[in-house]
């Protein structure tokens, strides 16, 4: 962290790619369909993202971690009752 606590913003896009990562390898698509499904990007936007040309606002964010939470990637011990 710097100035006062601020966490840089690489670090968050950093963090925002790997949950991305983890959660699409999990449920055994690409980011991009969840990128698609989600938020209708274009075709090319992950890419844009991982190469550090171009980032989501932070609504774009907060709903691809909505969509996440509400679509588990794994079963939970709640799923099998």
């Amino acid at each position: 962290m710097i100035n006062g606590g601020i966490i840089p913003y690489i670090a968050c896009m950093d963090q925002l790619i790997a949950e991305i990562e983890v959660y699409t390898a999990a449920r055994g698509i690409s980011p991009q369909n969840l990128l698609r499904k989600v938020i209708n990007a274009p075709w090319g936007q992950w890419q844009k993202w991982k190469d550090g040309t171009s980032s989501p606002t932070m609504i774009i964010a907060d709903k691809l971690r909505d969509f996440m939470v509400a679509n588990p990637a794994v079963e939970t011990p709640e799923d099998a009752t």
